[in-house]
């Protein structure tokens, strides 16, 4: 039976995943519910449209952000350390343009719904044009990312201003000379925090737990560059090594008024920011712990304190959740995820996810090698194993990282060594790009 295979999703991981499979001269479609190439890094302020902030910068260095196949210097060399999100809008358009990917995507289409028929087959719903009609492959690829169904925080109480999750957050202007509290302390907490400080009347940040905060250089070079020169090293002395460094560096959390950090490096997600410890010392950023309770614009805190805010933006992350599928098929939302590879299904041979995996660092170059690793197995090139359950049950049972028990901590992988993995898979005489290294006036 020929193989027709669908692409979910037109993002960083889709556009590898279509271009890898395309190479292979297998016939595939992409379906896209935007007018673009590019996922949420196509900045838009309508809060339909799960996008990337104004100002958002990525958090990673563009050494450790690219695709191998086609490279930041081979679309502009002049791409800084690291990229805003219009910067790699483009990245994502030229590489899109560069491999003639366009005519294999439909764009302004919602898939609705995928049933699985038989181990050779699927069927699509799909709405275009305003029009739902169905559609048969033999492969499924999902690649919709794991931003779209925002985690809602709840409290005792009721607060009477306004409540937002950073979901709908595009821009800091609407805050101006407003109260704001934001609650978390990943990435997309601090930058709000800091980007809203900026306006606000007055900004708070409201942590449940200590938070590392790691800035973006180190001695000059990009952080993640930095610690890729340790990567030889075992995980266990590894993250020692950059907890030392980190309180060298930066010194403890209390210093800031912040709450200790208790965990391990890599036991959560550290935060890269190079802003809210500035803002903090500046008085521009107020520390908060955890939330107690609600009353009208009174924000009671577990440490005995108050305050009054005209606004809460919940930046806790997203459910990960696939409404395309029945929940009796698929369903990680409460974790966990027995992908092998953090892509094949130990019992469904036709469905792969390509780019739902949380590195602590990029994820689409280790989509790419994924997407390579796919293209081969659905031309035979690569097998199988025939222990694949125990490979997928392995996937929980020895993660890269012992992490604290939360749905955001269920797909996690130690950037370095997930790309040994996957190269793993791959031919021998496939040759790896080494990412070019950063000289010190970089």
């Amino acid at each position: 039976m020929k193989k027709r295979i669908c692409i979910i999703g037109a993002g960083p991981s889709g556009i590898t995943a279509l271009k890898n499979l395309k190479d292979k001269n297998l016939e595939v479609v992409v379906y896209d519910r935007n007018q673009e190439v590019g996922g949420n890094w196509i900045f838009s302020e309508d809060i339909s449209h799960s996008s990337v902030f104004e100002t958002t910068h990525i958090i990673s260095s563009k050494t450790l952000s690219q695709y191998e196949d086609f490279t930041f210097d081979d679309f502009d060399t002049t791409v800084a350390d690291y990229p805003s999100h219009d910067e790699l809008r483009r990245y994502f358009q030229a590489y899109a343009r560069h491999f003639g990917l366009y005519p294999h995507i439909e764009f302004e289409t919602t898939v609705k719904h995928c049933e699985r028929i038989s181990s050779e087959e699927w069927c699509i719903t799909i709405l275009q044009n305003g029009k739902e009609r169905t559609e048969s492959f033999t492969d499924l690829v999902v690649c919709n990312g794991h931003h779209s169904v925002p985690r809602i925080p709840q409290y005792p109480g009721r607060f009477s201003g306004e409540f937002m999750h950073s979901h709908t957050y595009k821009k800091a202007a609407p805050f101006a000379d407003k109260r704001v509290l934001v609650i978390g302390g990943g990435n997309s907490a601090c930058d709000v925090a800091v980007e809203t400080s900026r306006v606000s009347k007055k900004t708070a940040i409201s942590w449940r737990r200590g938070y590392r905060i790691i800035p973006k250089f180190f001695f000059g070079l990009p952080s993640d560059v930095v610690g890729a020169r340790s990567s030889w090293l075992p995980v266990r002395i590894r993250s020692w090594f950059n907890d030392r460094l980190l309180n060298i560096m930066l010194g403890k959390n209390r210093l800031y008024g912040l709450q200790e950090v208790k965990t391990k490096f890599g036991e959560t997600h550290p935060t890269i920011n190079d802003e809210l410890l500035y803002k903090v010392r500046h008085g521009k950023a107020h520390p908060k712990v955890d939330i107690e309770k609600l009353d009208d614009t009174t924000v009671y805190f577990k440490d005995g304190t108050k305050d009054d805010f005209d606004v809460i933006i919940a930046c806790t992350g997203y459910v990960l959740k696939h409404s395309f599928f029945d929940t009796s098929l698929i369903d990680y939302s409460k974790g966990p995820v027995p992908l092998y590879l953090k892509m094949f299904h130990k019992e469904y041979h036709n469905l792969f996810f390509v780019g739902m995996f949380q590195p602590l660092g990029c994820i689409w170059p280790g989509s790419e090698l994924q997407s390579k690793v796919l293209a081969n197995y659905l031309t035979n090139e690569w097998k199988m194993p025939t222990n694949i359950k125990k490979l997928c049950e392995r996937e929980v049972t020895h993660p890269h990282y012992k992490q604290i028990d939360t749905p955001r901590h269920t797909i996690t992988v130690d950037y370095h060594k997930f790309r040994k993995a996957l190269l793993k898979q791959l031919p021998k005489n496939w040759v790896s790009k080494e990412p070019k290294k950063i000289s010190k006036s970089a």
